[in-house]
């Protein structure tokens, strides 16, 4: 996450809080109950009256090998790393809408940091729509599934939209006179869903709105180490929840325990890059063998053609040769055809002159 390069900040004025960036910070924010109702209904816009995790976290484990050294044996368990990462939480909520109805609805957050996640975020998703909750009713309980809202935290960029939050929504609308219909469908809502993204790296500026304040929040400037790990927050505040999650963010900060986590997601992050580079590298390598592989091929191709072209070429030679010696021996012919009735004349000539005849 952290980028080389960057300018450290000098400490002027502000609060000193850890950068929620990262998972193991993100963390202590989702832990807080009434710290992730907060979240939740202000990126959403509704208000959630009541919430619940589960589960509280997700624990996302990868295993990479490295290349095996000289020194070391095949059988060494020295060749790989391991990578863990708190990447989604799981909230039923309460949720009251603008038109006073109350609705339960199963909200799932994912963080990532990479592009490259897209596919884990399907297959999570639809790991979601098979879940189902009790819901109690006059009759008893019966199994129903819930509505999904789905936010997305993330670390990059979308090509498309250059705004820090984006809500894409569903709309019902009548295809025959394509017209917007009001009201929605409990068949049709257990199948849909709504988006909310975050893109972190387009947050910039003064804080005006609820929203705004929460963004800024995740702000990636004024940091003070070159890991980017704790930075400086100098905006005003006066939101009472906004001010709570600082307090939590300067604790972690403070923490010598919760910077060296950090400090080791920082690297494993960093590895797990520099991993993927190199993979990304000799993927680039191989492609340029195979082009330049199909090239050579190409060009031998393109011999190979020319070669049958001058191959064919000689071929018409001979055979204009073969056609100039026969048409050669065919006037050669002629030739002594056209001596052999001289000599006839000559002879009758002759008999004739002896006749007397001239």
């Amino acid at each position: 996450m952290a980028k080389s390069g960057k300018n450290i900040h000098t400490q002027t004025n502000g609060i000193k809080i850890a950068n929620p960036i990262y998972d193991t910070v993100f963390k202590y924010l989702m832990e807080n109950k009434r710290i992730a109702r907060f979240f939740i209904e202000t990126l959403i816009g509704e208000k959630v009256t009541e919430i619940a995790v589960v589960p509280q976290e997700y624990v996302y484990k990868k295993t990479i090998s490295k290349k095996e050294k000289e020194t070391e044996k095949k059988d060494s368990d020295s060749n790989a790393f391991e990578f863990f990462s708190l990447i989604r939480y799981d909230f039923v909520a309460t949720i009251c809408t603008e038109t006073g109805e109350y609705k339960k609805v199963l909200i799932e957050l994912q963080k990532s940091h990479k592009y490259t996640e897209l596919l884990r975020f399907r297959q999570y998703l639809g790991e979601q729509y098979k879940r189902v909750d009790v819901i109690n009713t006059k009759t008893g309980e019966v199994e129903k599934s819930l509505p999904i809202i789905c936010i997305y935290i993330l670390g990059f960029k979308l090509l498309n939209h250059d705004t820090p939050a984006l809500k894409v929504g569903r709309i019902y609308r009548n295809l025959i006179n394509n017209r917007t219909m009001s009201g929605n469908d409990t068949f049709v809502e257990a199948l849909t869903h709504d988006g909310y993204f975050v893109q972190i790296p387009r947050i910039k500026g003064k804080p005006r709105k609820t929203l705004e304040k929460l963004l800024s929040i995740f702000e990636q400037r004024s940091f003070i180490d070159d890991k980017e790990m704790v930075k400086i927050y100098d905006h005003h505040v006066d939101n009472e929840n906004i001010k709570e999650i600082l307090d939590i963010l300067r604790n972690v900060a403070a923490d010598p325990a919760d910077l060296k986590a950090i400090e080791a997601e920082w690297l494993a992050l960093k590895d797990e890059k520099g991993y993927e580079m190199a993979l990304k590298t000799i993927a680039e390598l191989q492609n340029e063998n195979a082009k330049q592989g199909n090239t050579i091929a190409e060009q031998g191709n393109t011999i190979a053609e020319q070669g049958n072209t001058i191959a064919e070429q000689g071929n018409t030679i001979s055979e204009l040769q073969n056609k100039n010696a026969q048409q050669g021996n065919k006037i050669a012919e002629q030739g002594n055809k056209i001596d052999a009735l001289q000599n006839e004349l000559e002879d009758i000539k002759r008999s004739l002159e002896k006749l007397g005849i001239k």
